[in-house]
């Protein structure tokens, strides 16, 4: 598993995973996950007090994959949602 991270050290002890880091000093370097990761915190789970860790993996899944990936357009994209990206440059390929 990768996590992506802003060096916070938290993500940074050794249980098992890959850190994708952000350069030290580097604000860019991480800024779609960055900005990824602020989204759901705001838009899907702001809040929210999940009662399982099955209740929060459905809600998640749901948020990216209902609303993020379908419906919410991003200004990266020419304010398309991702999928519609998607769409559009497959036919333009």
């Amino acid at each position: 598993m990768i996590v992506h991270t802003d060096r916070g050290s938290q993500y940074c002890s050794d249980n098992q995973l890959i850190c994708s880091m952000s350069g030290k000093g580097n604000c860019y370097d991480n800024s779609a996950m960055e900005s990824f990761f602020h989204s759901l915190k705001v838009e899907c789970t702001h809040d929210y007090h999940f009662l399982t860790r099955d209740e929060a993996k459905q809600i998640v899944f749901e948020c990216i994959e209902r609303y993020y990936n379908r419906i919410r357009f991003h200004p990266s994209n020419g304010y398309l949602s991702p999928d519609d990206f998607e769409i559009n440059f497959n036919k333009a390929s």
